[in-house]
């Protein structure tokens, strides 16, 4: 069974999301402010959050935020009637795992939540079928099958794209990633364009991981191309 929260103030809309997705193998459950939307993510297990920017109560946005900051990864599909670029940025930064603008298609609806899941489902069957390595570089310690990232022995809390970010490099050592490259296997081929999503995250981690983020010695500049990680 798939369980979906819905975190919608128009009924009309979250009614409408909810016909179109329950059945038999899918529950759909709705909350109609942030407060209460929160709560629910929280204190219940959920395959899949969609969650609208702009509630009453907890904003979007920060719903999203506060999830990622206390390690609930739940994947979270973004709704929202502003179609600016700096809002999609904004959402993608917060946490989210994709967006789409109000009003949409429920074609268009249907196939982003299906893409959401089996990416959730393939991530869950790869973590079953393989061993995933152990990093160890410096003071810098990756446990990848329980997604945890120590550094001189202290846990260090990602969210679920900085953790992929990290991954994804420190699984290639010395391989050299465009903007382009990492925002197309870490954040798929529809957010492109959005190169400056990359650098917040880049910068992020390097917040979280470096001594000194100006001369980092983990995660470094190939100028003008992208980003690498470490050889040593």
């Amino acid at each position: 069974m798939t369980n979906i929260l819905v975190v919608e103030d128009d009924k009309h809309i979250a009614e409408l999301i909810s016909v179109n997705l329950k059945d038999d193998l899918t529950e759909v459950h709705c909350s109609y402010n942030g407060n209460e939307g929160y709560l629910e993510a929280t204190n219940s297990d959920y395959d899949l959050i969609i969650l609208d920017l702009m509630l009453p109560g907890k904003k979007g946005m920060d719903i999203c935020r506060d999830l990622r900051a206390s390690n609930i990864n739940t994947p979270v599909l973004m709704l929202t009637s502003k179609s600016d670029e700096i809002d999609k940025i904004l959402g993608l930064e917060s946490g989210a795992d994709d967006y789409i603008t109000k009003p949409f298609s429920i074609r268009e609806f249907q196939a982003r939540v299906k893409a959401i899941l089996r990416r959730r489902q393939l991530d869950a069957e790869q973590e079953q079928d393989s061993q995933k390595p152990e990093v160890f570089v410096k003071d810098l310690y990756i446990q990848q099958e329980m997604r945890k990232v120590e550094l001189d022995g202290e846990r260090i809390n990602l969210t679920p794209k900085e953790f992929e970010l990290l991954c994804l490099l420190a699984n290639n050592p010395g391989k050299t990633y465009s903007r382009a490259e990492l925002l197309h296997q870490i954040w798929g081929y529809e957010f492109e364009g959005y190169e400056h999503t990359v650098n917040s995250h880049i910068n992020r981690l390097r917040g979280k991981l470096e001594k000194d983020a100006s001369d980092p010695e983990y995660i470094l500049t190939t100028w003008g191309v992208g980003y690498r990680f470490t050889e040593d």
